[in-house]
């Protein structure tokens, strides 16, 4: 029996989050506080199935926005930044950069698992987030997975996955 092979692509309206971050390019060197109205677009590779379908799209359409959900509306903090310090208490998150002590409420920030809050390792996260599900991988006969976020029209980064041959 032949397999086709095809890729899904994704880039859906409800796709999206807002949020605020800094760019840290140094010990001593960052962007200001700002915020972004990004997009996510999600491709995914595949076979298609005798019935003419890949798998039903809904699936990955809705981890994508219940992503987008977890980071919209906040400020996103990179938890592995060498360059910041990192405490709390029962209100607050404080950042300690370049000798300067950054105050936030913790219900305004999105603690992430990242070096940095780039375009790069937010097509990163998504990724490392949709790979944890290995029955849907399976079952979706799922090879590539391509997450591309954008920050802003024209400005957009992707990570890819690849099933490992076995």
């Amino acid at each position: 029996m032949t397999t086709y092979k095809t890729t899904v692509e994704l880039q859906k309206p409800s796709m999206n989050f807002s949020a605020g971050h800094t760019t840290i390019f140094s010990a001593t060197d960052r962007e200001p506080l700002h915020g972004h109205r990004y997009d996510v677009a999600l491709a995914l590779s595949t076979h298609i199935e005798k019935n003419g379908l890949t798998f039903d799209y809904r699936y990955y359409k809705e981890k994508i926005q219940a992503l987008c959900k977890q980071l919209h509306q906040t400020f996103l903090m990179p938890m592995q930044s060498p360059f910041l310090e990192f405490s709390e208490d029962d209100t607050y998150y404080y950042f300690l950069f370049n000798h300067k002590k950054i105050p936030f409420l913790k219900e305004d920030v999105t603690l992430m698992p990242l070096t940095n809050i780039t375009i790069e390792e937010l097509s990163r996260w998504f990724v490392l987030e949709l790979i944890q599900d290995k029955i849907a991988l399976e079952r979706h006969h799922i090879d590539t997975i391509v997450v591309k976020v954008f920050s802003a029209p024209g400005q957009s980064a992707s990570h890819t996955w690849e099933r490992s041959a076995p």
